[in-house]
């Protein structure tokens, strides 16, 4: 080595040294220049913490004696990947968004957090975000990239921007949009009554399960139909649109009404909140509501679900993974309680139109600044490991599993109810599966559902399950097979939104707009409001702004 290379060599390794001694933690018991090892599976060498932003619910998946800090979620991210998990903040899932908004405000943001599209957007405004393209392509594990690769585009598409990955986009199951007619069948049995397939035979059900006693206690005590809670939605929309659990989606496309979608109309798109359908379904629940077919504490009630527990409310609209929410505790207080789920009611054409939900609807942002953003994408990749491996224990879904994102390709529900028929009649096996790593929890269902299916595997009424045999695949099963079946054994016409994301007006405008469009509607139906006070909103919403959207939606979609 000559002398100009030695000396090349001494400056590398004093710049090399002095980089180190500058580069401190400000956690003592963490290294945040670790090397994270060369596979997108891989850990940590030495302990990284990342701190973020969470929702507090009841924290149904945590084991006794488990906290937020220390469970077996964090045990799990500790142990695979040598990263620490704490909290920056914590809400309940009601004041979430407004703690994300104060984030965003203040500047003062965790390293990373799950946001909604109208909050990714506010952070890329505010140049607030990470570079994750590198992350992406270097660390997501080959699962979550065919995952995403399902969407053909969608997901990627809704996080890119000028070039540069700025989020890691979820992938939701299409049928998480679809809100099915779920019915206590063994009410409908006592009445002699069949599935209500139009919106007549659904009011009709509805008055009997209130007039009837169909509960046998002999008390008028029992409620038709569930509504919204008091935080609830009376329908999903174009920004939130999954998982609308106890709104009126199903009575509003049984008149082809789809109000908070943006709809295809003669060439242009259309608003379909002030379209005359959902006029017309208003018209029909303010009928309802004023017989006292709907719950009458719709909007004030804290949680719905309680009354489905108790066995007072017959009918509720919910996607097909209801069972992971009320109806397990429903047959837990009640192993009779027979809640079957209906592509239902029809529309006058005697078709099945439901709203259908965008493939992408939640992010995991990563702030800018941050030493280790690929812990994140190492986060979602172990959570998708984990689930496909059942490495967790609990019955509902790792709720609280940090930065928690679903991931699952837009069929899995569908492919799932036909893969377990197939295997429940003895024409599959796991082995004709082992190709599918994408459907994670295919595999371990698969081995896991013949203690808790009774014959004939081909009814799903309660009296051919076992539920205590294995309460968690029990949940999951009933949820596939009950809830998946409609939407695997009927056509569904589904409507999609022209556009699942906000325009330049709408950042100023929307909340306004959608205020007086929740308002307006909910007094409607609840009598403190003529049907005519629709007309006068539509004419607000256009003056307010709704008439610059609709061009800007328009011009979105030429």
């Amino acid at each position: 080595m000559n002398r100009r290379h030695r000396m090349i060599a001494l400056i590398v390794i004093i710049l090399f040294i002095s980089a180190c001694s500058s580069s401190k933690s400000s956690n003592p018991d963490t290294d945040q220049n670790a090397r994270l090892l060369p596979d997108s599976s891989g850990k940590y060498e030495s302990p990284v913490t990342i701190r973020i932003g969470t929702t507090v619910e009841s924290t149904k998946s945590l084991l006794e004696g488990e906290t937020l800090v220390d469970n077996q979620y964090t045990r799990n991210i500790k142990n695979n990947l040598n990263i620490i998990v704490d909290y920056s903040f914590k809400a309940s899932p009601a004041n979430y968004n407004q703690k994300v908004s104060l984030a965003i405000a203040s500047g003062d943001l965790p390293d990373a957090m799950v946001v909604g599209p109208v909050e990714l957007k506010e952070m890329i405004e505010a140049d607030q975000l990470m570079d994750l393209t590198e992350v992406y392509h270097t660390y997501a594990s080959p699962v979550i990239k065919r995952i995403v690769d399902s969407t053909d585009g969608e997901a990627l598409n809704s996080v890119t921007f000028n070039g540069k990955i700025l989020a890691l986009p979820n992938v939701q199951l299409r049928a998480d949009g679809v809100h099915l007619l779920w019915i206590r069948k063994d009410w409908l049995d006592k009445l002699h009554m069949e599935p209500p397939q139009t919106m007549e035979e659904l009011e009709a059900a509805a008055q009997a399960f209130v007039e009837q006693d169909p509960d046998g206690n002999n008390e008028r005590d029992t409620i038709g139909l569930a509504g919204p809670s008091l935080t609830g939605r009376l329908y999903a929309n174009f920004l939130h649109s999954t998982n609308n659990l106890y709104g009126f989606d199903g009575i509003f496309a049984a008149y082809d009404a789809y109000p908070g979608y943006w709809l295809e109309d003669s060439g242009k798109v259309v608003y379909g909140s002030v379209q005359p359908g959902t006029k017309e379904a208003l018209g029909k629940l303010r009928e309802m509501y004023l017989a006292g077919l709907i719950d009458p504490e719709m909007g004030v009630r804290e949680d719905p679900g309680e009354s489905i527990v108790s066995g007072k409310t017959g009918m509720f609209f919910a996607p097909w993974w209801a069972p992971y929410g009320p109806i397990d505790d429903a047959v837990r207080s009640n192993p009779e309680a027979n809640w079957q789920a209906y592509a239902l009611p029809l529309n006058r054409n005697g078709e099945y139109r439901p709203h259908m939900s965008t493939s992408t609807s939640q992010f995991v942002v990563v702030r800018k600044g941050y030493e280790h953003p690929e812990a994140a994408m190492l986060i979602l990749n172990n959570l998708v490991l984990g689930e496909s491996q059942g490495t967790f224990t609990t019955e509902r879904g790792p709720t609280e599993y940090p930065l928690r994102l679903t991931y699952a390709p837009t069929d899995e529900t569908e492919y799932e109810v036909k893969a377990l028929r197939q295997v429940l009649a003895g024409t599959s096996t796991a082995e004709d599966f082992l190709d599918k790593p994408e459907y994670k929890m295919l595999l371990s269902d698969i081995r896991n559902i013949g203690p808790v299916k009774l014959g004939p595997y081909d009814k799903y009424d309660i009296k051919y399950w076992a539920p205590d045999k294995n309460r968690a695949m029990w949940i999951r099963g009933y949820s596939l097979m009950v809830g998946g079946s409609p939407l695997v054994d009927n056509e569904i016409n589904g409507i999609f939104s022209a556009t699942y994301a906000q325009t330049k007006t709408m950042e100023s405008r929307w909340p306004k707009l959608q205020r007086l469009e929740e308002e307006t509607f909910l007094k409607i139906i609840l009598g403190a409001a003529p049907l005519d006070a629709f007309d006068q909103f539509t004419e607000e919403w256009i003056k307010q702004g709704g008439e610059q959207i609709t061009r800007e939606v328009n011009e979105l979609n030429r």
